[in-house]
Order: structure tokens, then sequence, then C-alpha cells
């Protein structure tokens, strides 16, 4: 039984000096004046701050400072000093000594700015660095609470509610997890903590620029909407990750946690999207964030050169989670074995040869999850049905952006104002509307809580010598609404009432191999990085890496209008001497359809 608030033993105030209490800078542990501002982690000190901090504390001998400089004792070096350290910095003195090491242990215990522990069902409890921290408590970011995952997945696959948020999270993690790894492996790279930081930024950030629904928005919307617009989600990442920075005033946050805004934010954008666009191919290194020497830090968010990224591991792992699906890749393995390697003056982040099979379940895990849950057909069609309603909604909706001027759907990735406002509530906002302009949009989402969905006709594949490709892919529903079958039908079907899809399954490289281009190191030498043929491999190895599949919808729902569209397309895959299309299980089941939800 709780006693009376006015029995209670009142809570003793806290001393000035309690770390509860304390600034956010080391110097608060020192005396006097506030000295000069420095970062508040003292690990990111280079030789001159350390100076600084000395300074400070009252340790002006020159000789001494000169020394520090020229033995590059940086601040994580600090905790490290022991009396023989002392010695050969010329303090003989016992009381400097004494000094000096209280200054040292007060600075440890000063530092109370100490990040997050998170607990994520994916990787456990989890802590992020304060610079982290201060990103994600940002309206820009948590917009991204808001953000199914997989999109229209979600209807096809209940467990899949996860949403960008913690999949940013997840990503910002692993990228520490290796970064630093190599660093403790290979302390000849001379990775900083300013190189570590700002790549866990960038995996954190690495997905700030999805729109409602994921890649329903960047890989079928804005291309309907915003037709001949070359514009994906890691190019609106960048451009939210500099308005979150700037309205935000984190600027100097940055500074204060050892990074230098100016080389730093061009090296987290470069980190995301890759070279820039200026960049050209005889210059022998493009990016501008940091030198040909640190290129390795560019294959650990988004590897350009094999797909092997902190990106995968996250969403394969999570995403295998929430739907049901066997992850067969131990991403803490490939860090345990990961390491740089030079290959052609470039540094490279190369593994053990013995891991080259764990490699080949990492890519056809990929394939997998591509087959089962994120090309599934249902899911698909779904996407593509909140995709019609969002065409037909985008000139109505009106979305507040810089300024108080007015963006529709399609043209709010042109503000990052506007652009942070909308999320998939856009659904409801549309579905819960009564405004008469939004009806047949309102209706298309209605059918997709209803389950009246487009109708899938069939599926098909190309030859093995024919590929089609993007510029062709508008062209196809015209062409089998004009295949027109030898029977007579009853029902007139045009290119509008059609839906086709061009789905390309691949390890990630279209049709190339991705292990070819991953570089292996063996126990006897490991700084000696070669590759690994698949013929070294094994002999039960996939020949082509990837195929075509083109699936067709109907959008009409009565049965003659299915009957026809069906011979539609029987016809259309004949005249283009296209496999056989899956033969479609007629409507009058007598065992009720199995779906995953």
């Amino acid at each position: 039984m709780q006693r009376a608030d006015s029995e209670r033993t009142p809570k003793r105030p806290r001393c000035d000096g309690s770390p509860k209490t304390q600034a956010n800078t080391p110097l608060a542990a020192a005396e006097g004046s506030p000295g000069p501002k420095l970062p508040p982690n003292h690990k990111a000190w280079d030789p001159e701050q350390v100076c600084d901090f000395l300074k400070h504390c009252g340790f002006s001998d020159p000789g001494l400072l000169d020394r520090i400089r020229e033995k590059k004792i940086t601040g994580a070096l600090l905790p490290c000093l022991d009396e023989s350290h002392l010695d050969n910095l010329g303090i003989s003195s016992l009381l400097e000594r004494k000094k000096l090491l209280n200054s040292i242990q007060q600075l440890s215990r000063t530092h109370v700015d100490t990040g997050k522990v998170i607990n994520d069902p994916i990787h456990g409890h989890i802590e992020l660095h304060p610079l982290l921290i201060r990103i994600i408590d940002t309206p820009q970011f948590q917009r991204l609470r808001y953000i199914k995952q997989l999109g229209g997945t979600y209807y096809v696959f209940p467990g899949a509610s996860h949403n960008r948020f913690e999949h940013s999270l997840g990503v910002g993690y692993l990228a520490g997890c290796l970064v630093r790894a190599l660093s403790e492996k290979q302390p000849e790279l001379q990775i900083s903590e300013r190189d570590m930081l700002s790549v866990q930024i960038a995996g954190l950030c690495h997905d700030l620029g999805h729109g409602p629904f994921s890649h329903m928005f960047d890989g079928r919307f804005i291309p309907l909407a915003r037709q001949g617009m070359k514009w994906k989600h890691e190019q609106g990442s960048v451009d939210m990750f500099e308005h979150l920075v700037d309205s935000n005033g984190l600027r100097a946050v940055m500074e204060e946690y050892g990074l230098i805004p100016e080389e730093d934010i061009c090296f987290i954008k470069e980190l995301i999207t890759g070279p820039p666009e200026s960049s050209t191919e005889d210059s022998s290194w493009s990016y501008k964030g940091r030198p040909i020497e640190k290129s390795f830090l560019y294959e650990i968010v988004a590897n350009k050169k094999n797909g092997i990224d902190v990106d995968k591991w996250d969403y394969f792992a999570r995403d295998c989670h929430h739907l049901g699906i066997q992850n067969n890749f131990d991403h803490k393995r490939y860090i345990k074995f990961a390491r740089v390697c030079k290959v052609d003056n470039m540094l490279h982040i190369c593994t053990r040869e013995k891991e080259v099979g764990n490699l080949y379940d990492m890519f056809h895990t990929r394939n997998c999850l591509y087959r089962r849950a994120y090309q599934h057909k249902v899911g698909n069609i779904i996407d593509a049905m909140i995709t019609d309603a969002f065409l037909k909604a985008d000139p109505y909706i009106e979305i507040p952006g810089a300024g108080g001027k007015k963006y529709h759907i399609s043209t709010a990735i042109d503000d990052m104002e506007a652009y942070s406002k909308l999320t998939d509530n856009i659904f409801l906002e549309i579905l819960y509307s009564t405004d008469p302009k939004l009806d047949a949009a309102r209706e298309i989402l209605k059918n997709i809580e209803r389950r009246n969905l487009y109708k899938c006709v069939g599926q098909t594949q190309p030859d093995v010598k024919t590929k089609i490709e993007k510029e062709d892919y508008e062209e196809l529903p015209g062409g089998i609404a004009n295949a027109k079958p030898d029977e007579m039908q009853l029902v007139e079907l045009k290119a509008e009432d059609f839906i086709v899809e061009v789905v390309n399954m691949d390890y990630g490289m279209e049709d190339k191999n991705p292990v070819d281009h991953v570089y292996f190191y063996c126990k006897s030498d490991p700084s000696k990085a070669f590759l690994i043929r698949k013929s070294q491999v094994s002999q039960l190895l996939p020949e082509k890496f990837e195929e075509q599949l083109i699936r067709v919808y109907c959008k009409k729902l009565d049965k003659a209008s299915f009957f026809a569209a069906q011979q539609h397309f029987v016809k259309w895959c004949s005249d283009k001497n296209f496999s056989k299309p899956q033969e479609k299980e007629p409507e009058h089941r007598t065992t009720p359809k199995l779906r995953e939800d």
C-alpha cells in the first residue's frame, strides 16, 4: 500500500556535479572559464583538440603540447594513457601526472551523451550514437513510421505490417557494425570517427525519400504521373536529408560531434546515391566526399560493385521475419570474415574463399523473396489498383509546401516540405473523403477493401532469345487487345482494360552473376584478393541469372470479359511464340480458395 504524498521521503536534490545535470561538453569537468568549444564526444578529438583540452586543464607547456601533436595522440587514446606513456611525454612531476590522470578520468565520467538503446526484434538491443538519435527525433524521419516497407504486399501477407522506420534503424546499426569491425581488424585503414559516423548516418537515412507504399510510388505511380521524368527514391532521400538537416538546425550539432558538414554531408549523399552525375568514366575517382584511399567505405550502405551491403542484410532478415519465410543468410558471419584488400589501386571489402557458397545462398534468398513475396501476383495487382486510384485523385489532392504553395501527389517530390507530409495516410484520406471529385479513386480503394481485385489472366515467358525492353512496355496492352481470337467474342476489350507487367527476376545485376564481382582472400595470405568463378564452386549453380515473366491482368471483373481476356492473351502468346500461358483454374471452385492472409 502506497504512503500518502505527505509521508513520502522527499527526493534528495542533485548537486551540480551529478552526471544527470552536467553539460554535454567534456570541458564541464575543468575548472574556471568555459574554455574552447569541443565536440562532446572526446573520442572524436584530433591531436589539436586534445591540446586545447589540456591547455584548458592547466597544461600549457609548449614541449608537452608539441609531443602530443608529434605522437598523434587523439581523444580516443586519452583514456589509455598510463604512467609509462606520461613518462614518454615528459611529465615527470608526480603532482602533474596525478592532475592529468584525474582530468582524463573526469573526462570519461562527464561524457554522458551516450545515445540510446533500442530493442529491435531482428538485431536485439542496439545502441545508436546520440547524433543518430537527434536525426531520428525529427518530423522528416518520423514520417517513415507511416510508410509500409512492402507496400501492397501487406494485403497478401498479414505479418508484413512493418514500416520503413524500423528498417532504417536496422541499416544504420548494421552499417556501424561493419565499419567498426573493419576499423578494429585493420587499424592501418585509418578509419576515423568521422568516417564511421557518416557511414551510420547514410545507413539510417538511405530510405528517407520513399513515398506512399514504398516502391509502388517511385516504381509505378511517378513514371505514369510524371512521364519522362527519371526520379527514384534515392534522389528523394538525399533531398529529404538536406531538408532534415537544414530545417532542424543540425549542421551545428554535426560539428559538435566532430563532423565537417561541408565535406561529410556530401559524403553521406554519395553513400546513398552513388557517384555524382557530373562524373565521367575517364576519371579514376569520381567521388568527392572521400579520397580513393577510402573507396571501400562506398561498399557498405549501397554497394554498386556486387550488391552485398547492409541494406540487403537488414531487409532479408526483417522481411523474412514478417513474411514467415526462412532467411538462409547470416550477416554476422560475413562481418566476421570481412576485410579490406587492395585490387588494382582500389581498396575493396573482401571475404574468405570458403564463404563463396554462402554468398550464392544470399542471392538465392533474394530471388526467393522476389518470387514469393515482392512480386506476388496479388500484391502487385493491389499496388496497381492503388496506383490507378492515386492517378485519378492526383489533380484534386492539395498538399501545402514551402511558402504555402500547393502541390499534388505527383508534384510533392519537387518540394520537401510538401513531400514530408505525404505518406500511406493518403490512402485513407481518399477512402474517407466525401468530395465528389474523388469518387472514381474512392471506388477503386473500396474494391481493394472488399477484395474485388483486377483478375490475373495468366503468365507467360518470352523465348530465350527475346528480351522485352522498358521502352516497349507501353505497347503491350494494345498488342494483347489487338490479338483477336479466332472465335467470335461477345465482349470487346480495349488496351485500357489490360494491365501488363513485365517482371524481371535476377540476382540483382540483371543477367550478370554478382558473385563474379566479389573478391575473396585465403587464410594463408589475407592481403591478396582474387575472384572465384562459378565453375570452381559447384555444378548445381544456375546457368542463367535473369529471366522475364509477363503477367496480364484484366480490369473488368465480369466473367464474360475475363474469358475474352484469356482468349486474347492466348492468341497474343501464340503470335509471339511465347510459352503457353499457365492455365487458370475455373472460377466455380468446390474447395475454398487459399491465400496467405
